[in-house]
């Protein structure tokens, strides 16, 4: 075994572990999710309180912050299929919740750049923030027309992947790249899911436009009158009194 496959093993375990021993406990799965806002919104606080003097130790500590979020974003759903809780409101809260998380995390660095005059990064991550959004958007409102829309890279696990990069690594200038990939790569996703939605829409566009046209032929088909509704069973008997 590598150690790469090790290293994985060894996650698994604890995070089987961890499920296990939440699931006990009978935690509703929604305060899980909710927890993960929480712990997201305090390294929200920490970005915005980085300043030119700490911001590679504030910016480290909100890294480690999100890392810990991340462990219920990965349990809460895990969790409700070990303890029977799986909802369908379970499935829009996360989702919902997963937006508020991604906002908040731009929100705090929109702060940081705010605070420290950098204009051109406060546009940035205004521009990070709107993609964020609008790549799960486009998702959702196609899937609610052509079933399912998985296609394009960015999606919020890459995004969270990113963040933690350049926030762990923010000593070495990491953020600033970080930020334009992020713009880049979401921007990418949401051209790539309007252009697939537009082909999926085209297709069930022609499939309907042809079922109108097969049941217009079958109704002109029809002889004149088949449709008029019979007034009588045939020829009545008139009864004999002899």
């Amino acid at each position: 075994m590598t150690w790469t496959g090790a290293f994985g093993r060894a996650c698994r375990v604890l995070l089987h572990a961890i499920v296990r021993g939440l699931a006990l406990t009978r935690i509703s799965p929604n305060v899980l999710t909710f927890l993960g806002l929480v712990i997201n919104t305090i390294a929200a606080i920490l970005f915005g309180y980085a300043n030119t003097h700490n911001y590679s130790r504030m910016f480290l500590y909100a890294g480690l912050v999100i890392i810990g979020a991340g462990i219920f974003d990965m349990v809460d759903g895990r969790v409700a299929r070990a303890t029977g809780q799986v909802t369908t409101f379970g499935a829009f809260f996360d989702s919902v919740i997963d937006r508020y998380s991604d906002v908040a995390l731009f929100f705090g660095l929109l702060v940081y750049y705010a605070r420290g005059n950098h204009f051109f990064y406060l546009v940035l991550v205004a521009f990070v923030m709107v993609s964020s959004v609008m790549v799960s958007y486009t998702r959702a409102r196609a899937e609610s027309l052509i079933g399912s829309c998985k296609v394009g890279f960015m999606e919020r696990p890459e995004r969270v992947v990113l963040v933690i990069i350049g926030a762990l690594f923010a000593r070495w200038g990491a953020m600033a790249p970080v930020l334009w990939v992020l713009a880049v790569l979401s921007t990418i996703t949401i051209i790539h899911r309007i252009a697939y939605t537009y082909q999926q829409t085209r297709i069930l566009d022609l499939k309907a436009a042809e079922a109108a046209a097969a049941a217009r032929q079958v109704l002109a088909a029809k002889p004149e009158g088949s449709n008029k509704p019979q007034t009588g069973k045939g020829p009545q008997q008139i009864p004999s009194f002899n």
